[in-house]
Parts: C-alpha cells; structure tokens; sequence
C-alpha cells in the first residue's frame, strides 16, 4: 500500500483550466489520508492545500518557441521532480496524460528504473493533435503502468481494445465538477458590459479551445437555421485555435451571411474573465464530433448554466437529455438546429435544465468522492 504519492505534471495551468482538476484532485487525496506532493511549471500557483507539498520544478517550462529548448526544460525539470520525490521516499507517481510522446515516454522509464510505481490518468485515449504518437508507443507506456485511471467506461472500453490485458489495472474515477474553483457573477448585465456584449440579445456561447474535433463547423452550419427563426440571437466564440486555420470557420460564417450575429472572441481567455463570459451567456453549446470527457461541460454545470452538447457515448454517461442537459444527435446539422430553437422558444425550461445540472455536479461530481475512489486505486499497488 502507497499512501504518499507524487503527482508529475508539467502542464499545470499553462494554456487550459487543468490546474483546477490538480487542485481538486489533490484537496480530494488529502481529505482521503493520503500523503501528496505536486511538482508542476512556475506558472501554476500554489494552491496552498494544508498538508499539500508544493514544487515549481519546471521553472518557466513554456518560456520559449523553440521545440528542443523545451524539450531540454522537460527532461530537467522532470529529472528534479521525480529524483527529489524518490530521495522523499515516495514509490507512487501519478501523471496525466493527454498525449504520449518521447519525452513522457521517458518520464515513465526513469519511474520504473527507479523502482517507483507508476499511475497514470488517461484523459485523452488518443490524442486529438493531427500529428499522432504512433500507437505502438502508447500500448508500451499503458503497459508501463501498474494503475490506470480513466474517466468513464466509454474510454476504458477503447484503452482495452488497444490491449485486453490493460483491464485488471483500469480504475473508472470520474472527471470532478469546478465548484471549489469559480466565482459566480449573477449580474449578466454587468459581464455583458464588461465585455462589450449586446446587453438586449440572447447569446449562444461556444467556449475553449477550437480544435477540429470540436465541431464549430456544425454548429455554424446549423446557425442560419436557428437565426432565421430567432433573430435576436448570436454566438459567441470564445476561445483560441489549435491547430486549426480560422479561415475555414470564417468562411462558413460568410456563406451563410452570418457576420451580424456571430461575435468572435479567438483568442484565449484568461482565468479572470472566464466567470463574465459564462455569466453573460444563456446557453452553451458544444457540437464535439469526438470526446473522451469533457472538462468545459462539468465546468458549464458549475456554473449553472445549460449545455446543449452530442450525444457522445462520453458524454451520455455524465448527462440525461432534457434533464440536466440538452443533447443532439452528433454532427447532424438539421438536429442541431432544430434543438437549438426548441431550446430558445422555452426559456422556463431552459432554466430548469439549468438549475438541474449544477445541482448534478453538486451530488455527484464531488472532489472528497473522487478523493475516495483514487485512494483506492492506489491500495491496489
């Protein structure tokens, strides 16, 4: 049994809300007894978690452009992390992963050449990135691992059809809700000022980073559907790129003569000003063509507001269509649309939906629960 545990993770807060999910995870753990230390980037803050050690071993991680001076950075500071937790006397690493390239590759090779025990959370089963980790080097790291930790059966089922034998060391732990971590603003006039938004329009939102598999392309296709029958509504994008050329979304804005009611925000929103532009917000949509689990759905429910999302297998295990969310049948336009303005034309329903998520995240998704199930995993060590 290992009940002081190392978390490695460079990411920390650089570029996504990922940090939040750290901070919950380790409030979890130590509610649960266990002994933890987080070693992450300079630009993650401590969360100041009583009985939680906190490390900046990465520095600057993300100082520079350049891909080999990165690289460099990697390997030092996770040369620092792990060898200052071995010589901590701590045998239990857990890492997330969203993709699995050389360098994490070799984090996970010192862990075992230490004779350290490795758990790993799989957010992202394959990676979304264009240019994919073959899968030969992905199966070679699950193996690596003593614990698996993945968010909800959907993905456990697609990590073993990569290799059956995974299945004896694969926890399910739910991905926790951003209660602890947001700041509700009631006034939706006030945020809609603050970002100069129409104060007198209804807004749809789409939020976080645009990636291919995230579908805005649907849900623009679907819009002039849904404006011709609400013309006082309009998206919001709200949100950064990745690896993808904005100029194809434009230009479904300007075929189908979109400009007056879609508002772009692409670019990234900081921490701060997340809580204005979901107070602002009557409903957000999020038209995923592909999805492991989705961080800004538990972080919509948080926030008390309606999600109208795809009926993902991922996701149909987290919400129940007009319940505690709204759900389309995914990449299909016309059902898109036409949930869409079924949606709009019933605002006491809207809300109801609305209240009914959050008080999901309340019961459900807690972090003290979450906690008690990765404690567990870890007694299997």
């Amino acid at each position: 049994m290992y009940m002081k545990v190392a978390i490695i993770d460079p990411l920390g807060a650089h570029g996504s809300s990922h940090h939040f999910y750290l901070f919950g995870q380790l409030d979890g753990l130590k509610r649960n007894n266990v002994n933890v230390s987080l070693y992450t980037n300079s630009k993650t803050e401590n969360p100041n978690i009583d009985g939680v050690k906190f490390y900046q071993t990465y520095g600057d991680l993300f100082l520079s452009n350049n891909f080999f001076i990165n690289g460099f950075r990697f390997l030092l500071g996770s040369f620092r992390s792990i060898l200052h937790a071995r010589i901590s006397r701590i045998k239990a690493f857990h890492f997330h992963i969203f993709h699995i390239n050389f360098l994490v590759l070799i984090n996970l090779l010192l862990i075992k050449l230490l004779f350290g025990k490795l758990i790993l959370t799989i957010h992202d089963v394959s990676s979304f990135a264009k240019s994919q980790t073959p899968s030969l080097i992905s199966n070679f790291a699950y193996k690596l691992a003593d614990v698996i930790l993945t968010h909800n059966k959907y993905s456990h089922n697609e990590i073993i059809k990569l290799d059956f034998s995974l299945k004896p060391k694969i926890h399910i732990i739910p991905h926790g809700n951003y209660l602890p971590f947001i700041n509700i603003i009631e006034d939706k006039n006030k945020s809609r000022g603050y970002l100069d938004l129409p104060e007198e329009k209804i807004i749809v939102m789409f939020f976080g980073m645009i990636k291919e598999v995230k579908g805005l392309d649907i849900l623009l296709k679907s819009f002039k559907k849904v404006v011709d029958k609400n013309p006082n509504v309009v998206l919001l994008i709200a949100g950064k790129p990745w690896k993808t050329d904005f100029s194809f979304y434009q230009s479904i804005i300007e075929k189908n003569q979109l400009e007056d009611h879609v508002i772009l925000h692409t670019k990234f929103i900081s921490h701060n000003d997340v809580k204005y532009y979901y107070s602002a917000s009557d409903l957000v949509v999020l038209p995923y063509k592909k999805i492991y689990q989705s961080g800004v759905l538990m972080m919509t429910l948080s926030y008390g507001k309606a999600a109208l999302i795809s009926d993902l297998p991922a996701i149909t295990e987290v919400v129940t269509d007009n319940e505690n969310a709204f759900l389309f049948k995914s990449e299909d336009v016309n059902d898109l649309a036409e949930k869409l303005n079924v949606i709009l034309c019933n605002k006491q329903n809207l809300e109801r939906v609305s209240k009914n998520g959050r008080v999901l995240m309340q019961k459900k998704f807690s972090w003290n629960e979450i906690g008690r199930l990765t404690k567990i995993a870890y007694q299997t060590l």
